[in-house]
């Protein structure tokens, strides 16, 4: 085996210059230097401001100017958190929410799946003046004294027209404690078309 113009007829010779490299690589590893967690952080620091002495031998203009010179920094350093001349821009109205026309105006519910599936029946009316689709329905499941059980979420992928309603039969909410005996939804969110 030739390394570099050296030959080593022995497999002993061989073996001995493996470690001796894994040493020799570990320690330039170790000598690089490191990126550390830090310097990916860094904050802003104001400069530190060193007092200046006047000297009293100077004039009256010259003391001035190099009191106007020498003045320290303002106090705040972080050009970003310094206030701004440019007015803020005017607020638009925001145009009203699409759950504010939408309501599940009956509902009712029953077990399926060995009575530990909720499917529920509800109607929806839309009483926007535009479409809505996306809408998402939350359920909570009570035991017969009121306390409280589970919550279920499912969004349901359909559009529901404007100034029109839609019933839906036998949703699967999801699973449900065996225990649960009341059940009340609502809409939570929805999308306007």
């Amino acid at each position: 085996m030739r390394i570099a113009g050296w030959s080593f007829g022995k497999s002993e010779a061989r073996l001995a210059v493996l470690p001796a490299i894994a040493i020799a690589g570990c320690a330039i590893w170790l000598m690089l230097p490191q990126a550390s967690d830090a310097e990916g952080h860094a904050t802003a620091t104001p400069p530190e401001v060193t007092p200046v002495t006047q000297d009293t031998s100077r004039n009256d203009d010259t003391a001035g100017t190099q009191a106007t010179l020498s003045s320290p920094a303002p106090t705040d350093a972080n050009p970003a958190a310094a206030p701004l001349d440019i007015a803020p821009p005017e607020t638009v109205e925001s145009a009203t929410s699409p759950l504010d026309g939408l309501k599940i105006i009956s509902q009712s519910w029953r077990r399926g799946g060995l009575g530990s599936k909720a499917l529920v029946t509800f109607t929806l009316r839309n009483a926007n003046d535009y479409a809505v689709r996306d809408i998402e329905i939350a359920c909570s499941f009570a035991r017969r004294d009121g306390s409280h059980l589970t919550d279920r979420r499912r969004i349901i992928p359909d559009t529901v027209n404007m100034k029109s309603r839609k019933r839906y039969a036998g949703m699967l909410v999801g699973f449900v404690n065996v225990n649960a005996n009341k059940a009340k939804c609502s809409v939570v969110t929805a999308s306007r078309i």
